[in-house]
């Protein structure tokens, strides 16, 4: 046995154990404490079975202190007393987690990778963008640049804690293998659009300058064979570890035929679906002239709304729509830190009371839900202190955030059965947190010290589907260094072609813009 006053993880016997079980067929219902299989190691010389011993286990609902959890291949098979857990799986290689919480891994339900080529940017300057840059970066990425972007958010997700990610965009088949290669649990929602004249997202000027939407069967059928072949290549692959879902990529670009062929691949295939959904007023006047209704209304008529669907942000919903959107149980992955970059935060209080699930996301330019958690608690707070909440600063509760990305995310993503929590029998998607930090301790419900004053840098290791993926602070999938290195030298050259068009001017303040 290890020294357990090592407060460094520890490996025993990672490689020389691969025989004799030898371990007592003991099974305590409360504490989920199975009998142990023959040890393993998985292809990284990780053992199959990983015990974190003398830990916190932290779920939305319920905190367990000093307690051990064991993973065995690609789940969590027993929460219970360090030294009951350890007796049941003596040849399992063990993680000392004194000092340590874990949490269930983090799900980004919306997320665009390869934006952050325009990290530093984008984020300043409203929605739809207003700076009308002379090039845009995306266009100056040459070769497999795109790909690099899409490593480096995969790098930053891991990094913030992320262990599901639904990449949203069209042709992912470029990025799949890459995405795959990063042990990210992934979610692929190829995105389709099918009217030829409506570029979105929509801008007040390509409205004021706007013709009715005229759709195209060719663009449809070309979208959903797209969706078809990466169903056929990816969905399941990797352990199950890889899904496909449909996604229509905006309502003011999708038909009705679009949105009914894409609900149907979807209950068809036992998946869930996507899409953007009332982002800006653009939009909603948009769908007005030319549908007469608003954009909720417009998926309603088409049969759209419903339990597999989440649809993105919703910042600008009225009542009508919220009680739509709550009817039909459709849930809404909620981008609480690019909504606060807009300046326009959706009505996550009225969408919660009227039935929505909620779960998180981060959209463009950056990937680190761990942040959009301490962004969502806040912009809520304010939110219901303007809409009238007796006692400002109650709800929602650090607990209320995590379920929302945790629980929420698994419903979003059609793995509830699976993911969400820490529990007996689910997958071993989790990470650790380092609670020995000045700003965690001292800390009178961990899981509120961390969503309010946690640091990204605070997690320490991440498994999903029980392999490390992360472990002290080093990702294990992925040269970090190298894509890191390269991705800087591609931004530079990237943003001084986009500077030699002319500076980028700053909407400053008007009283330091002189």
């Amino acid at each position: 046995m290890s020294d357990q006053s090592n407060r460094k993880p520890v490996a025993l016997s990672r490689r020389q154990l691969l025989i004799g079980a030898g371990a007592a067929g003991m099974f305590l219902k409360t504490t989920g404490i199975q009998g142990e299989s023959v040890p393993s190691t998985n292809p990284n010389g990780q053992n199959s079975t990983v015990v974190f011993t003398h830990t916190t286990v932290v779920n939305s609902d319920h905190v367990q202190n000093d307690v051990a959890l064991a993973v065995e291949d690609s789940k969590i098979v027993s929460i219970g007393p360090t030294e009951q857990v350890l007796a049941m799986y003596p040849r399992a290689e063990i993680y000392d987690g004194t000092g340590r919480a874990i949490l269930p891994g983090l799900i980004n339900c919306h997320a665009h990778m390869g934006a952050v080529i325009a990290r530093g940017f984008n984020e300043d300057f409203g929605f739809p963008n207003t700076a009308n840059l002379a090039v845009s970066p995306n266009s100056l990425l040459e070769g497999e640049e795109d790909i690099l972007m899409v490593k480096v958010a995969a790098l930053e997700a891991i990094k913030t804690g992320t262990t599901t990610i639904v990449e949203n965009t069209g042709n992912i088949h470029r990025d799949a293998a890459a995405l795959a290669a990063t042990g990210l649990r992934c979610v692929f929602a190829e995105s389709v659009r099918d009217a030829e004249n409506v570029r979105g997202p929509m801008t007040p000027e390509a409205f004021s300058q706007g013709e009715p939407p005229r759709f195209s069967s060719r663009l449809r059928d070309e979208g959903m064979q797209r969706i078809h072949d990466l169903f056929s290549t990816w969905h399941g692959a990797e352990q199950g570890r890889i899904s496909v879902f449909p996604a229509a990529g905006l309502t003011e670009t999708s038909s009705p035929e679009l949105l009914q062929t894409i609900r149907t691949f979807a209950e068809e295939h036992d998946v869930g679906y996507t899409i953007h959904l009332n982002q800006s007023r653009a939009e909603f006047e948009f769908m007005m002239k030319y549908h007469g209704v608003r954009p909720t209304h417009y998926l309603d008529q088409h049969d759209f709304l419903g339990p597999r669907l989440f649809a993105a942000h919703a910042r600008y919903v009225n009542e009508s729509e919220v009680a739509l959107l709550g009817k039909s149980s459709t849930i809404i992955s909620h981008q609480a830190g690019m909504a606060a970059n807009r300046g326009v935060s959706p009505p996550i209080p009225a969408l919660r009371a009227a039935g929505c699930p909620i779960a998180l996301g981060t959209d463009n330019n950056t990937n680190d839900v761990f942040e959009v958690m301490r962004i969502a608690l806040l912009t809520e707070r304010i939110r219901r202190n303007r809409d009238g909440d007796e006692v400002p600063g109650l709800q929602p509760q650090p607990e209320d955030i995590l379920a929302d990305t945790t629980q929420g995310g698994a419903r979003a993503v059609q793995q509830s059965d699976q993911l969400g929590t820490l529990e007996v029998g689910k997958k071993a998607d989790l990470l650790i947190i380092d609670t020995q930090k000045p700003h965690l301790v001292p800390a009178g419900r961990i899981l509120s010290a961390v969503v309010h004053s946690g640091h990204p840098e605070d997690i320490e290791s991440v498994m999903i589907d029980g392999k490390f993926v992360m472990r002290d602070r080093e990702v294990l999938t992925m040269n970090e260094d190298k894509i890191v290195e390269e991705a800087n030298a591609v931004s530079r050259r990237v943003w001084n072609k986009v500077l030699e068009t002319g500076p980028v001017p700053i909407p400053r303040l008007p009283m330091y813009s002189n």
